[in-house]
């Protein structure tokens, strides 16, 4: 007995306007995982071109970053407010029924695809604390829209799946997780997602991450992590590990709130409105002196550090888990392109390593693990796309339940201590329609 109606199974094999909606998206959500492999590809670049002037000479970031951090700046402000921060308050916005197809542009476009890869390279050439992974979504969202140009009016897949499928596709293609990918439109993208075309929306997500694995390997994106058998000895150092970083990732996300929403009445906050390229450059001048004074640590997205930290070759000082946090949050300040994926994952590991140094090199791989989802969890309050996450990027199938539990307590306490990262900083972003509608104002550059 035939599962399928012979009238259904005739129109799915031989109506040509199926066929060529799946194709349109399937080809878009390969280009889209080229593009995150390409725009992966020159941030790398320019962070080692930075690193190559801190080596000539070690002062020459004290100016250097500020300079640089001043023109990316300027140039957000003047050519594309709509990159501004990481990207994914953007994607969560334009999804809102509020946003009509004349104020897409605002968040998402093909145009702002291509000024996020080049004022968040612009951000690494100056050795801001930034991620690329964030910017990803904003990026490869812009490149999936554009399917809506080519497919067929009346089409199962509309505006909403394709941005969702964007938007999943660039994290999947940045970290190497198609699974992670997967787990972000469910969790933070799709709220409302379209049944009749979320088969298709998945192979396409699934896509672009085999994307990034092709082109980066096979390999975990942050090495393996060789810990020993899970036991009760790990439970109270977890636990301590997973409050810990969730204070952290809540204060984190309450700062970075209230920070970027402008409403604060402080002397700095009115200067952030009136100078934002001058205080630019002063978080600028900030985050130099931070990274001279940790060795050139806290420079990056914080890559080099996790992978020595998760593969066991170096131990990171107690002091750059607040190092890093502080880079992190100048370097969002001052409004740049920015994520904050890969800047969590080294605060979070490295506070995992602290817990493991003050209890003597017990557990250390473990607690590293558990750090990197905790306070990824409490930043961005997503712990299900924390968890997959990490558990795909350090290989780490033997911590399954551990890493789930830390993500869970994490997300708790944080939620006590703030709002939710995103939902809140989407919100921020619609309040850009009335006055770009209205008339040219100057931009709110938020996360």
């Amino acid at each position: 007995m035939s599962l399928i109606p012979a009238p259904d199974l005739r129109r799915e094999l031989g109506d040509w306007r199926l066929w060529t909606v799946r194709a349109i998206v399937i080809a878009l959500a390969g280009a889209a995982g080229l593009t995150v492999v390409g725009f992966s590809w020159l941030a790398d670049k320019a962070y080692e071109t930075f690193a190559a002037l801190r080596n000539v000479a070690w002062w020459s970031p004290l100016l250097w970053t500020p300079a640089c951090t001043a023109f990316v700046v300027w140039c957000t402000r003047r050519f594309a407010p709509g990159a501004a921060g990481s990207g994914i308050p953007q994607v969560m916005a334009t999804l809102e029924p509020e946003v009509g197809d004349a104020e897409r542009g605002l968040f998402v476009s093909l145009r702002l695809t291509v000024a996020k890869i080049l004022l968040t390279t612009g951000g690494l050439l100056g050795g801001l604390s930034l991620g690329r992974e964030g910017p990803s979504v904003q990026i490869a969202a812009g490149v999936m829209l554009q399917a809506r140009r080519l497919i067929p009016a009346g089409s199962a897949v509309g505006v909403h799946g394709l941005l969702v499928a964007g938007g999943a596709a660039g994290i999947a293609a940045a970290f190497n997780t198609p699974l992670g990918g997967v787990m972000f439109a469910i969790e933070e993208l799709a709220r409302a997602p379209e049944q009749r075309s979320s088969g298709l929306i998945i192979v396409g997500i699934v896509l672009a991450g085999l994307v990034g694995v092709s082109a980066h390997g096979d390999s975990a994106y942050f090495g393996v992590i060789h810990a020993p058998a899970i036991g009760l000895d790990l439970l109270l150092p977890g636990l301590l590990v997973a409050v810990l970083s969730g204070l952290a990732g809540g204060l984190f996300s309450r700062l970075m709130i209230a920070s970027l929403s402008g409403r604060s009445p402080d002397r700095v906050s009115r200067w952030r409105a009136h100078r934002p390229v001058l205080f630019a450059a002063g978080c600028g001048l900030g985050i130099a002196l931070i990274g001279v004074v940790t060795g050139g640590a806290a420079f990056g997205s914080g890559y080099a550090s996790t992978r020595h930290m998760v593969e066991g070759t170096a131990a990171m000082p107690f002091a750059y888990a607040p190092f890093k946090f502080l880079a992190t949050w100048l370097t969002t300040w001052s409004g740049v392109p920015a994520g904050i994926f890969a800047p969590s994952l080294a605060i979070g590991a490295a506070f995992g390593n602290d817990v493991a140094l003050l209890l003597y090199g017990m557990q250390v791989p473990a607690l590293i693990a558990l750090g990197m989802v905790g306070f990824l969890a409490a930043a961005t309050q997503a712990p299900l796309t924390a968890f997959i996450i990490v558990m795909e990027m350090v290989d780490g199938h033997a911590m399954v339940l551990s890493l789930m539990m830390c993500a869970l307590i994490a997300f708790a306490v944080a939620r006590l201590i703030s709002p939710p990262l995103y939902p809140t900083l989407a919100k921020l972003q619609l309040g850009r329609i009335p006055a770009a509608t209205a008339a040219p104002a100057a931009p709110v550059t938020t996360d």
